[in-house]
Formats: structure tokens, sequence, C-alpha cells
């Protein structure tokens, strides 16, 4: 990890002494009109060079105070005339001091950086959040930000709440065309659920928090799930149109996909079985994505093949398939 250092500056402080101050009847504004102006430098004037300004600076000569030892031999100037060396009304005293004061948005703020390996951001930020929830106590006026990656992480979350919302209308708005009833883009998209609560709950086994990557991985999902849905209902709805009955026709057809579905659901899912247990660089971005693909492949293609036909023959009892010309008023006039 890294802590952003404020502190451990050495500094040499000029503190004046009050009492030796009062000895030679002057004051303390005197004596730090000296150290202020003889070596920090006050501005005297100003000079022009078209639009620009530049500021006149007065101070001692840097042999006068090029050392210590030489600025505490700088005069002071005594009001009944004469002059002291500063060494008899001040002393250097070391001290240790910020580094520097770093602020963001008006607030001063110190940086905790941390290099995460084999787990992923979502993940160790919610552990961090309840390790210091539970034991410690912060005061007030502290607060914390997190920042970095996270924020990032959490700025694309906010993104992925738009876009998800809105391919799912999407998806919904091509089933509708492509089988011209809502009732059957309805029944395909009820399969998402399935893939969701497959993917969640290996997420959640495996010990992995919702992130952006996973959140991706959910987007991919649907569309495999979708995917075995349209194949099908599709086969469902031509074996109808060809004049089988409806409960053959959900028996028949659940059989003769079989093959296609788990075909597909395979390749997708033995393809991503390395990056589920990847343990390289990227893995903690790998994995929830891997993880949401597989465990919802398993569920969705299970209740594709079992849930889906049972629903869909309860949905079409006493309907007739229409053809999708027909869903849409298109008629041949020949």
């Amino acid at each position: 990890y890294y802590l952003e250092q404020t502190t451990g500056q050495p500094y040499l402080t000029l503190e004046i002494d009050r009492e030796a101050v009062a000895s030679y009847n002057l004051n303390v504004d005197a004596v730090q009109r000296v150290i202020e102006v003889g070596i920090g430098g006050q501005v005297a004037s100003q000079v022009f060079e078209g639009q620009r300004q530049f500021d006149i600076v007065v101070r001692f000569p840097e042999d006068v105070r090029d050392s210590f030892k030489k600025i505490m031999e700088v005069p002071v100037y005594l009001p009944t005339g004469g002059f002291i060396p500063l060494k008899r009304v001040t002393r250097i005293v070391p001290q240790e001091g910020p580094r520097e004061i770093a602020r963001e948005d008006g607030w001063r703020r110190v940086i905790v950086g941390v290099n995460l390996k084999e787990i992923d951001i979502g993940t160790y930020v919610s552990r961090l959040q309840k390790a210091i929830d539970e034991k410690l106590d912060i005061p007030d006026g502290y607060f914390l930000v997190y920042g970095g990656a996270f924020e990032n992480q959490q700025r694309a979350m906010n993104h992925l709440l738009v876009v998800v919302p809105l391919s799912l209308l999407i998806i919904i708005g091509l089933l509708y065309l492509m089988f011209g009833r809502l009732r059957y883009a309805m029944l395909i998209f009820a399969n998402l659920p399935f893939a969701l609560s497959g993917g969640i709950f290996l997420l959640l086994m495996r010990g992995f928090y919702l992130s952006v990557s996973a959140s991706i991985g959910f987007v991919a999902l649907f569309g495999v799930a979708v995917l075995n849905g349209i194949v099908l209902i599709a086969h469902l709805n031509e074996l109808r149109q060809n004049g089988m009955p409806l409960r053959a026709a959900v028996v028949t057809g659940s059989a003769n996909r079989l093959r296609p579905v788990l075909m597909t659901a395979l390749v997708a899912s033995l393809g991503f079985i390395p990056m589920a247990f990847n343990t390289g660089p990227g893995s903690e971005v790998q994995r929830p994505l891997a993880t949401v693909v597989i465990g919802g492949l398993i569920t969705a293609t299970l209740l594709t093949l079992l849930v889906l036909p049972t629903l869909y023959n309860w949905m079409e009892k006493n309907r007739d398939v229409p053809d999708k010309d027909d869903a849409f008023g298109i008629h041949d006039d020949d």
C-alpha cells in the first residue's frame, strides 16, 4: 500500500525571546519585520513589461543569509540608537512539520493507495468498509472517500443502469418484430430471470460481488438465453403451423431442440471455464464475468428445456399460432 507522507519535513524555526526583546525596549513586531523582510523578502514596488507585471522584492544580500550563523548576526536596530545581533533576541528551534498540505474541493486530504492482487476492487472495498465500520471510530470532521479505480467503477455502474434496461427494451422490440405477438416476446423474456438467478447464485457461492465485469457478463448471458428461447419457440410455432397439435408440438419440438440448445450453452460455458479459474494478471476482472456466464447458462439451459415448454403449453391453450404477416395486419391480395 501507499500512504501519502504529510509530516516528516525538518524545519528550523526562529522563536523570539520576549523577555530579551523587552529588556532592549523593543517590540516583537520590530524583530519579526527584520526576519520577514530581511530573510524572506518584501515587495517594495512593481515593474511592468508590456501586459505583464513583476514584483520587486527587497531583502538582505545572499552572503548575509546563506547560513544560520550569519542570519543570527543580522542587526536589529534599537529605538535609542545602535543595534544588536538577532541572536540576542531569538533562538533557533529544530522542529518537524508538514511536508505539504494537500486539498481537494476545499478539504484537506490524505491519500492512502492500495494495489490489489487476486481480488476484484468491488469485493475489496466492500470488505474494507465493513472492517472500518466494525473496528474504527472515525472522529468528527473526518470522512472517507473511495476514489481511483473504484470511483471509475461506480461511474461505469451508473452507466450500466442506463445501458442494461435499454438493451432489454431493444431485445423485447426485436422479439416482437420477429414473432408478431407480444406474448411470445414476453415468454422468451421470462427466460432472463432464470439466467439471472444462476449467475447471482454462483457469484455469491464463489464470494464475488457485483462488479462492472460481472454486469457485463449478465449482458452477454442475456444474449445467449434469448437466443436459446428463440430457437425453441420458433420451432414450436413452426410445428404448430404445420398442423401438429399443441401438446405434441411441445414434446416433439423440445426434443428436437435439445441438442442445439445444449451445444450453444456448452460451447459458451466451456469457453469461459479457463477465465473462471484464472489466477494471472487480469483475473480480478475475468473471474466474475466468467462466473456469471457459466452459472447463468446452467440454470437458463435447464429451465429453457423444462420450464419454457411448460409455460408455452399453458399460454397457448385454446389459441392458434398466428402467421407473422397476419399479426402485423399484412395480407396478400392475391
